[in-house]
């Protein structure tokens, strides 16, 4: 297992942070850690990586406990803060040379030439840090994350600065790195999880709500349904029905319901309608949409 993160909790004062969440990761996993800001996931995020201590719990990397043995564990992991602090004085060879040399790298020079390929640097790679784009410097704080080859990498927003062109490019690379690594990806581009993960972590207020295969959730949310009505009714009326489990108003007209079974429920709300001289304006199937199930998960009731 790469990954072990046991009751983890971070307290801010008498804010939890982080509370008491678990989950493990294993080698050759990409997943997706989501959450809305403030939910707690670059705070986790650290606390892996050993950049912060936990007031509960613990985080072993492949059975190394990291709180034990912070430096040990910053030779397995390559991290990429949301911040993305740089030498930016310093040119985008001279930088990659000092973190492999940080980290002891054999044969740096080549190292550090094949994460600059690696990463679409080679245009740029004559210039100072300073000099770069924001998308560009993102660019080198990837490529210092790799330059050691670690076993498992943490990247917070790492696409973020970056154009549609760019962004595929880097979706690229954390794909191929992720066939022999494991990788922790946030994000709030949501079509990026949906591209680059196999699995999605989502947690709201510093707890876990879900954690899952990205499949699984998705088939999830099939049983829903959407439906308004011209008239305002109670929600009482549409929990009687035998094939809707759960019913969130969205308006005064429009309910979103889950459903054991959407053509069953379809079929019920039309008998409904009949029944009760009401008028369907909106009848739709829901399912598939990542946005949909994080905003369920995390939105306010």
């Amino acid at each position: 297992m790469s990954i072990a993160v046991t009751q983890l909790t971070k307290l801010y004062g008498e804010q939890k942070a982080v509370n008491n969440i678990s989950f493990t990761l294993g080698k050759g996993e990409i997943v997706g850690f989501l959450g809305p800001n403030g939910a707690g996931k670059s705070t986790t995020m650290k606390m892996i990586t050993g950049y912060l201590q936990p007031d509960g719990g613990n985080v072993t990397v492949n059975g190394i406990v990291v709180k034990d043995n912070p430096i040990n564990i910053k030779r397995k992991i390559g991290y990429l803060p949301e911040s993305n602090a740089l030498y930016t004085d310093m040119y985008i060879r001279e930088y990659l040379a000092f973190v492999a040399g940080v980290h002891q790298v054999p044969d740096a020079k080549k190292r550090v030439e094949e994460v600059i390929a690696l990463t679409g640097l080679t245009l740029e790679s004559k210039k100072r840090i300073v000099q770069l784009s924001k998308g560009y410097k993102q660019r080198v704080g990837l490529a210092a994350a790799l330059v050691h080859d670690p076993e498992v990498l943490i990247l917070d927003e790492p696409t973020s600065g970056l154009d549609p062109n760019q962004i595929v490019e880097i979706r690229n690379v954390i794909k191929e790195q992720g066939i022999h690594k494991t990788v922790l990806f946030s994000s709030h581009i949501l079509q990026e999880v949906q591209a680059i993960c196999s699995r999605v972590i989502i947690i709201n207020k510093g707890q876990l709500v879900a954690d899952s295969p990205l499949a699984d959730l998705q088939k999830g949310d099939n049983n829903a349904i959407k439906v308004s009505f011209e008239e305002a009714l109670e929600d009482e009326w549409l929990r009687r029905l035998p094939a809707v489990n759960n019913v969130n108003k969205i308006n005064t007209h429009t309910w979103q319901l889950q459903t054991s079974d959407n053509n069953a429920a379809r079929k019920q709300l039309m008998e409904l309608a009949l029944k009760e001289n009401l008028n369907i304006t909106q009848l739709q199937n829901e399912g598939g949409n990542l946005e949909e199930l994080f905003r369920s998960l995390t939105g306010d009731k």
